[in-house]
């Protein structure tokens, strides 16, 4: 992926290495259930970070001695690279809207942050919080997608980012709050199929905006699009369900299928047009 000439965003604010004292993880879930059903929450990750009930309260290891991993200085400016062309991009898309595009802010955390939407640990993947319009990332996590869910590359650190700005898109657009409206009404099952089209949409957005750089500035190289598409594919609600339960529950879903992931972060690619990616008028996923 071709970043390096990019415009920097100024918009990345670094909390790494800064603690927050104990956590408190909701509903008593395990570790491994949250990177389940929490990994790229976007739009409200509260339902899992500071929930009511009974919390578990876990104290992050201690941040004193922070030191970032080798390859974390070239991370950050990547990140800042891929956050400046997704406010240029944007900016562009609104403005043919007649539309102002207001830029989010994307924290670069270690183990735990807060935010206005709750406290959360890096378990929970990154995360858009829409009462800050904040997107929170733990860089750590880039480790995980090529190591764990065997998804490199550049491309596929940079749909990461772009697919949290899609639910900061979707919370300017005013979608988001008509789609948590709805929940509020609905059961668990109605309520998770709202979430997998909310999800699915942020991933057509991630297209549509990997669509409009590389038309103007040509980032994508050899192999660019493959990565982007595995990486959407290894975070498939199937896929997790499975590597976790051993089993698959379509009812449980929250943010897609592998297969569904990927379909819609093509059309988004394919086509750079918002209107292709109204996945709650779409009658089949």
């Amino acid at each position: 992926m071709r970043w390096q000439m990019g415009r920097r965003s100024d918009n990345v604010e670094d909390r790494r290495g800064i603690g927050v004292g104990g956590v408190a993880v909701g509903g008593g879930l395990g570790t491994i259930v949250l990177v389940v059903i929490a990994l790229f929450l976007g739009v409200d990750p509260s339902v899992v970070l500071e929930g009511g009930g009974t919390g578990v309260n876990t104290a992050p290891p201690a941040v004193e001695r922070w030191a970032p991993f080798p390859e974390e200085d070239q991370l950050k400016d990547f990140v800042a690279a891929v956050l400046g062309d997704t406010e240029d991009t944007w900016r562009e898309v609104f403005a043919k809207m007649k539309r102002e595009y207001r830029e989010p802010r994307l924290v670069l955390f270690t183990d735990a942050v807060r935010s206005a939407c709750g406290t959360a640990r890096s378990a929970v993947g990154p995360f858009y919080c829409p009462s800050d319009q904040k997107v929170y990332l733990d860089l750590s996590f880039f480790r995980e997608l090529r190591d764990r869910f065997r998804a490199p590359g550049e491309f596929a650190q940079a749909y990461v980012i772009a697919h949290e700005v899609g639910h900061h898109v979707q919370n300017l657009l005013g979608i988001s709050d008509k789609v948590r409206s709805l929940q509020e009404r609905g059961d668990e099952r109605q309520t998770n199929a709202l979430s997998v089209r909310l999800e699915l949409q942020a991933d057509c957005f991630a297209g549509v905006w990997a669509h409009h750089a590389n038309r103007s500035r040509q980032i994508l190289e050899q192999g660019d699009i493959e990565k982007g598409l595995s990486a959407a594919a290894a975070i498939g609600d199937d896929r997790l369900q499975r590597q976790s339960r051993g089993y698959v529950v379509p009812d449980a879903f929250t943010h897609g299928s592998s297969a569904q992931r990927v379909r819609w972060f093509k059309r988004g690619l394919d086509t750079g047009s918002l209107r292709e990616c109204d996945t709650f008028q779409a009658r089949q996923l």
